[in-house]
């Protein structure tokens, strides 16, 4: 192999080039990135840059020493692969020549047609949304925040603490209802209310009224009207795959990978938030939204990539993200979905700290915790204990993109559909 193309500059792609140095790959490396940006860190966009306590040269994900050998090509989209030819083309005409073919295009946030384009709407993802927002809140007034989960919810703190009035609309029974599921959603709620951040969940929009180009009420059913300056909607994110489809690569929610990352293509792997890996533990596809996954994950897929053998590879960790609220840090590992109750290993709802865990029958198989991050750091190494161990034995692997058994059964756990799935849009009544 004497070239590999990486399409998404971002950490999943920063991260899949740095894998691929360490492990002694010396061909052509080319990273293609949409964003005219160098790789940067994108969970502070909805914290301290938003509040202003760093700038952009703060967010930059590569050091100083590190020598990638990479030739960057920025500012410009993949619009699509042929694996015939191996040539990935380019929004501007140029075609790329992909031996090996790494694909971390990442996720868009989903938008609401009929405010999209409004001058003080923003749906947070880039250095450049976060720049628009950051002005938009140094003129204070009132915001309307579409959307609870982490985005919605971080945006909502960072505002509040800012002097901003804010109001936060989820569609669900809770906030994170999708990754934490209502019981732990319930109790994430009051932090909200506790801040003194109006939370109306269950909230359902009906209209919104636009003056001049921007938005300036929101409209729920029921007839509650809330003016506003500023709207920022955080309802999901969909995978970048339309440039794939013409390929022949398996797409579904993402793009459909073995156990390792590997496609249906030969030589091309995906990472990143754009890749359903296989859950060897579950037996099912799922995408992982979340910076350790974009972070780890890469050094699985470009070991499998370059051959190495699936006892050499990296363990793939169970998922685990981790969220800022109002002075309040939140942190999460393992699959709610798979629980039938919860048990608080250390405090409860409405006290400073907890540690709440999930159990199918008597094994653990997620924990919350939040200002309990010691704690927490053991329960997070025993469920890779035991996620370890139930990779030994992983359930039937039907529907994937193909890969020797052998490997599906040694890789270790992959993430799980509830901490994959982006949390419930919010979506607008039909008449709207």
């Amino acid at each position: 192999m004497e070239s590999l193309v990486i399409v998404g500059a971002s950490l999943a792609g920063l991260s899949a080039a740095r894998a691929a140095r360490n492990l002694g790959f010396a061909g052509r490396v080319v990273i293609i990135g949409e964003d005219p940006q160098r790789p940067y860190d994108r969970p502070p966009l909805s914290k301290d840059f938003l509040a202003g306590r760093i700038e952009i040269a703060d967010l930059a994900l590569e050091t100083d020493t590190e020598a990638l050998d990479a030739e960057w090509i920025l500012g410009t989209r993949a619009e699509s692969f042929d694996p015939a030819t191996r040539l990935v083309h380019l929004a501007d005409g140029r075609a790329i020549h992909a031996e090996a073919l790494v694909i971390a295009t990442g996720a868009s946030p989903r938008s609401l047609p009929p405010i999209a384009g409004a001058h003080n709407v923003v749906s947070l993802r880039t250095i450049a949304d976060a720049q628009k927002l950051r002005e938009l809140l140094r003129r204070g007034g009132r915001m309307v925040v579409i959307g609870a989960g982490f985005i919605g919810a971080e945006v909502a703190s960072t505002a509040h603490a800012l002097g901003l009035e804010v109001t936060v609309l989820e569609k669900s029974p809770t906030p994170l209802c999708g990754p934490l599921g209502a019981q732990l959603g319930a109790v994430v709620a009051g932090l909200h209310e506790r801040a003194g951040v109006e939370l109306l969940c269950g909230a359902d929009i009906t209209d919104f009224e636009l003056t001049d180009g921007s938005v300036t009420a929101v409209h729920l059913a029921g007839g509650r009207v809330l003016p506003t300056d500023v709207v920022v909607v955080g309802i999901g994110a969909a995978p970048n795959t339309a440039w794939l489809e013409s390929s022949g690569i398996e797409l579904g929610n993402g793009v459909v990978c073995d156990a390792v990352g590997a496609t249906s293509i030969p030589g091309v792997i995906a990472v990143g938030d754009c890749a359903a890996w296989w859950d060897p533990a579950t037996g099912r596809h799922h995408r992982v939204e979340h910076w350790t996954g974009a972070a780890q994950r890469p050094a699985v897929a470009v070991g499998a990539l370059l051959g190495a053998e699936a006892a050499e590879l990296p363990a793939v960790k169970p998922p685990y993200f981790w969220s800022d609220q109002y002075g309040t840090r939140l942190q999460f590992a393992g699959d709610a979905s798979r629980s039938d109750r919860v048990a608080y290993e250390h405090g409860g709802p409405g006290q400073d700290s907890l540690l709440a865990v999930y159990y199918a029958g008597e094994h653990p198989v997620a924990v919350l915790a939040w200002n309990q991050t010691k704690l927490f750091c053991r329960w997070r190494k025993t469920l890779e204990k035991l996620a370890a161990t139930a990779a030994q034995n992983p359930a039937p692997h039907s529907g994937a993109a193909p890969a020797a058994a052998a490997v599906i059964a040694a890789a270790a756990p992959a993430a799980t559909a509830a901490t994959a799935a982006a949390p419930a849009p919010t979506q607008l009544p039909t008449a709207v």
